[in-house]
Formats: C-alpha cells, structure tokens, sequence
C-alpha cells in the first residue's frame, strides 16, 4: 500500500499538474467529471520559465476563470523589447506581465481543486495500466518505495519537457528537446524603474538563440538565456544527437555583450540558483493520443520555437484535450472518435507553431533582427504587425521571409 490512499478510480487522470494539466482539470471537473489530478512535486514548487504571460496566457487565464487572481500576484507591462545586436530597440506593446512559475501554477491547481479535481502530490508516474486490448485504462504511481494504481476511463499525459513519460507511455517519437533555457532571479532594486519592459536581446554571441530580463515584483528579475533548434546535430549512426551546450557560457556571453544584463548581475542578490530545462516545441516530438490516453501541454510541443513561449498554449492544449472527452461523454463517441476530435483540433493549430517555427531563423541569423528593428523604428505600419504578432493576430513566419524583408524596404 501507499503512504497515500489512492482513489481505485475515476473519470479522468491527469497526470501533471502545471498548466495544461490543471486548465484540463478545470474544464472536466466543471462538466461534472470526477477528476484525479496528481503531480511529482507537492505545491507550491519551482519551475524552470521566462514567467511571461503574453496575450494568449492571459486569454486562457480569463476562460479559467483566475485572469484577476494572476494579475492581482503579477507585475504588469505594457512592452516587449526587441534588442539586436547593433544596440537597436524597438518596444512591442501588448497586455503582458510577468509571475514565477511557482506561484502561477499553485494558482491554476488551486483552481482545478475548487472545481472539485482531488489533487494529489508527490505521486511519480510509472507506467500507463492496460487492458488485454492494449488500452490505456489508468496508471501506475510511486511515491517513495511504495507502488499505487488509479484507473480510469481516460489519462492524461500533462507532464512536461522531460521525455522519461511519454517514454514510459509508447508516445515518444524525439527523445531530444527542441531547446534548452537557463534561467535565473536576481534581486536588485537599482534596476527597478529601468527595466520595464520583457526584454528580448539577440546578438551574434547567443546565436542560434537568445536572452532575456523579465521584470518581477519587488524588485526581483528574471533573467535567462535559451538555445532553440539548432543546437541538434547529425550523428555518423544517421540519427540526431545534441551539441555540446554550455549554457552557462551563453549566460555569460549575455551579461558581456548586453550592460544591462551585467549591471542586474553586478549589483544584484542571485535568489536561488541558476537552472537550466529543455524544452519541446511546434507540436513535434510526441504523439497525441492512444485509445484511453491524450498527451497534452509542452509533453505535445505546445511551447513556441522562435519566442520560447509556452504558458498560453499549454493552457489552450489542455482545454482541448478537456473539451474533447465532455464532448465524447456526451456525444457516446467511441476511442476513435474522442482521438480524432483532439487530434483536429491540435492540427488546426499546427500551422501557427509552424510559422514559429519559420521565424525562428532570427535566433540563428541576429542580423534579421537587427534588420527588422532599424525598420520598424521607422514604419508605424511595421510596429503595428509586430505587435499583431505578440496579439496572434498577424503571421510571424511573413516578417522574415524574402518577400517579407523585400517588403521591409518598400512599405
């Protein structure tokens, strides 16, 4: 037996309870469904994250139903900051803020829990439970040395950009991340009133990446340095493998060619410790669903390439997986069914992530950035596609392209 009791059963699992786990929780457990939540670590914990909410983050929190909760904890900004190699800066406006992990998540799980999902913690996912058919009908937990199951009509995978999961469960298709971040918060009131705004710094010494500072509350900043795409490469065996990343260099290659970055880190209190974290992006690297099983949240890729933005979309996933079990429950659909609704509804927004994923050459080329600022900085037309961008409303992939640079120079 477990230290903890484990209910034998319930409509749905949900295994994993950052964003995506616990919007999904909310959705099901408000439709009536009786709802197990569970997760590795006991809440309040840490989370490796830029902690940014752009819209879509804020978008999803308002249909949770915790849009004031979150704001009322955040500090807001009105700007993004894009900052090339060359010194330029353009500021992005949007509804944004900035609120650690840890208290994101404890807000969004509390949430789940008044809906009415049972939350339990720390429970470590072992394995999914089969039927003689080979569906998924529950799981198999540890905590401690002690071994527990729940079973349950439907599973959800909501467990982030560790592999070891989806591995355990047959839905790993790219061990290999898309990216990997390094992160940190530093306390310096010096630089509150000067960093106001999300910055994002691109320069030839990130490439094919990225810094960022993130302003927080009480004059505490997150600050991190993050390597998407290009840090795999061919291995002589024909698979891919990843080169040898040493974020830490590239964290020290941003507080050398950005003075603000060293100044915070100069004068500042380091809070805790540097952390780095892979990440999975554009919807790649698992599959989807399995009869009695949905992957959901960064475990699907559901973090952007090109920004590394993933709080927003996670949400979304996970609302999706919730909608299409209340709707299958509803409708008597079958497996197959249920799979294919989820899974249209993932493709549709497949397209979105692709352009991400497009646009995400500025992290390897620094000059298009500098290229897309120097012109910004003289075309109200072109700001305003950028902060469509950041809104959702305009095509990220269109600003880089050759027609889309060409028209750089012509508009």
């Amino acid at each position: 037996m477990m230290q903890t009791d484990l209910p034998p059963s319930c409509d749905v699992l949900i295994v994993g309870a950052g964003p995506a786990g616990s919007a999904c929780a909310i959705e099901l457990a408000r439709a009536g469904f009786d709802v197990v939540l569970v997760d590795a670590q006991v809440f309040p914990r840490d989370k490796i994250c830029g902690d940014g909410l752009i819209p879509d983050a804020h978008a999803a929190l308002r249909r949770l139903g915790v849009h004031d909760e979150v704001m009322a904890a955040a500090q807001r900004a009105g700007h993004v900051a894009c900052i090339g190699p060359r010194g330029g800066r353009i500021d992005v406006p949007g509804h944004l803020a900035v609120l650690p992990r840890r208290e994101l998540d404890a807000i969004v799980c509390r949430a789940a829990e008044r809906a009415g999902a049972r939350f339990i913690a720390p429970l470590r996912f072992e394995a999914p439970l089969e039927d003689e058919a080979g569906r998924v009908v529950g799981a198999s937990f540890k905590s401690g040395d002690a071994v527990g199951e729940i079973r349950a009509r439907w599973t959800v995978l909501a467990t982030g950009a560790v592999p070891q999961a989806l591995m355990a469960a047959g839905m790993c298709t790219r061990r290999l991340p898309s990216g990997v971040a390094l992160r940190g918060y530093v306390r310096n009131a010096a630089m509150v009133g000067r960093i106001t705004a999300l910055e994002v710094v691109w320069h030839q010494l990130l490439r094919p990446g990225y810094g960022w500072i993130f302003p927080c509350r009480d004059g505490v900043f997150n600050i991190g340095a993050g390597v998407l795409g290009a840090h795999a490469e061919p291995r002589d065996d024909g698979g891919t493998g990843m080169k040898d990343v040493n974020l830490r260099e590239v964290f020290k290659a941003f507080t050398e060619c950005y003075a603000p970055a060293r100044e915070l880190m100069d004068g500042g209190e380091l809070v805790g410790e540097m952390k780095g974290a892979p990440l999975r992006c554009t919807l790649e690297g698992a599959r989807w669903s399995r009869p009695g099983l949905l992957v959901t949240g960064e475990a699907a890729g559901s973090t952007y390439a090109f920004t590394g933005e993933g709080i927003g979309k996670a949400m979304e996933t996970g609302m999706l997986a919730a909608r299409a079990v209340i709707d299958g429950r509803r409708e008597a659909s079958s497996d197959a069914q249920v799979m294919a609704h989820y899974e249209t509804d993932l493709a549709a927004l497949k397209p979105r992530f692709e352009l991400y994923e497009r646009a995400n050459r500025v992290n390897a080329h620094p000059w298009l950035a500098d290229l897309l600022i120097w012109r910004a900085q003289r075309s109200e037309r072109l700001r305003r596609r950028m902060a469509g961008v950041l809104e959702e409303t305009s095509n990220p992939g269109h600003l880089i392209t050759f027609k889309g640079i060409y028209r750089l120079f012509t508009e």
